[in-house]
């Protein structure tokens, strides 16, 4: 997902974001100034307050050099600390037992003055600053981030309207004119791009709805005729018996398309509608192994069927003998010898054969959509209508096989 935060989250965010770094720059800016101005002050000070000693020892030369709790001067020839000597004329910043100094250094008629402002106070003025300035960040951090939630519940209360009357848009109301009642701007772009999207999607609807109708219709009437000529042609016993197969095989034939049929429009319903009931499996398969067994012809396979418990599924029977055909048809279609095992519990129900199997490398598509093995005879629709039965039920298919050695399906239909 490229988004994992909720629309609010991130309008709030984002105008928290905005207020911290405008508030931040401006600390930082405030900051950065107070201490520029005061080391300019201090500058500025030591400057006049070394000039006017100039002038007062030019008039006395034996005037003493300032010697406050700020200021602290010396002139060369006296006694000069050693951090001082060697300090070329200019600003400096020094430290005098353990005290922070800033220090200007001037030469006049061959004397070298050393005048000192002590920045204890400052320092410590400046380190309540950054404390201020924090606290000032930190509160605009939360007023920001107080007033962004505000603001994003009221930015996106458009957009969550919106997104409950596109809810709220059911089969029985396709064409609800919804955008109308929103402004022409971006969100009513949005507005009338959904609502022409929930148009032509009802439409697409409607033309599956007939179409299925139809379909229905139109396939089930011609099946019909099929198998009632099948049967009325089956009913005579002097037929021989390779075209009694062939007719058999014909009826068949049109009954297992009318149950595909059915079962097709069923999956093709949003949801079950409750007429089915439920699905007796164990008389579901015994007729399904019946129904099938002459798809094994002459060839030596011998068919076990284990029924240890009768379970009922809520399911629609058509799509639970879609389900069972499917797995039954493909193990006696492709097993030439050996035998076939059904087995129906209360959680499962398991096909095994020693069919020719499935190669490894084709396992993971067999659930695939028109996909079909080398050797198959169907259209790669089975196993594929198979897995979306489970998967509108919340059943499990697994399919377990090796090439050569047979092949093991498992439906488990309860946990």
């Amino acid at each position: 997902m490229r988004f994992t935060r909720s629309l609010r989250f991130r309008v709030a965010a984002a105008f928290a974001a905005v207020g911290g770094a405008v508030s931040l720059t401006l600390a930082v800016g405030l900051y950065l100034g107070a201490l520029d101005a005061g080391e300019r002050l201090i500058d500025e000070t030591l400057s006049a307050e070394l000039q006017d000693y100039q002038a007062r020892r030019a008039r006395n030369p034996g005037s003493l050099p300032p010697a406050t709790a700020t200021l602290l001067g010396y002139v060369s020839g006296g006694e000069v600390p050693a951090e001082l000597r060697g300090r070329q004329p200019g600003q400096h910043r020094v430290s005098l037992n353990a005290i922070p100094y800033r220090l200007a250094v001037a030469d006049r008629a061959g004397v070298r003055y050393y005048l000192l402002y002590n920045e204890s106070l400052l320092l410590e003025r400046q380190s309540r600053l950054v404390l201020y300035l924090a606290g000032f960040v930190a509160l605009m951090v939360a007023l920001s981030l107080g007033l962004a939630l505000w603001l994003a519940e009221r930015v996106i209360e458009p957009v969550k309207d919106l997104a409950r009357r596109v809810r709220a848009i059911g089969p029985e109301t396709p064409h609800a004119d919804f955008a109308a009642d929103f402004p022409q701007d971006e969100l009513g772009e949005l507005a009338q791009a959904l609502q022409h999207s929930l148009r032509r999607l009802a439409a697409f609807i409607e033309r599956e709805r007939a179409f299925t109708a139809d379909v229905s219709h139109e396939l089930r009437t011609p099946l019909a005729v099929i198998r009632g000529a099948a049967e009325v042609l089956l009913a005579d016993e002097s037929r021989p018996e390779k075209e009694r197969r062939r007719l058999e095989r014909i009826e068949r034939a049109a009954s297992d398309m009318a149950d595909l049929s059915t079962a097709l429009l069923a999956m093709a319903r949003e949801q079950d509608d409750g007429r089915q009931g439920g699905a007796d499996m164990a008389t579901l398969l015994k007729e399904t192994v019946d129904k099938h067994r002459s798809l094994l012809g002459e060839r030596p396979v011998t068919v076990e069927l284990a029924i240890f418990a009768r379970p009922t599924l809520a399911a629609d029977p058509n799509l639970v003998v879609i389900v069972m055909a499917n797995l039954i048809r493909n193990s006696f279609t492709y097993t030439e010898r050996g035998e076939v095992s059904i087995q129906l519990d209360e959680h499962a129900l398991s096909v095994s054969d020693s069919g020719v199997g499935i190669p490894r490398e084709a396992l993971s598509r067999v659930f695939q959509r028109l996909y079909k093995g080398a050797g198959s005879e169907g259209f790669g629709i089975g196993l594929s209508l198979v897995k979306k039965i489970c998967d509108r039920y919340g059943w499990v298919i697994e399919l377990d096989s090796e090439e050569g050695r047979g092949t093991r399906a498992v439906l488990k239909f309860m946990s």
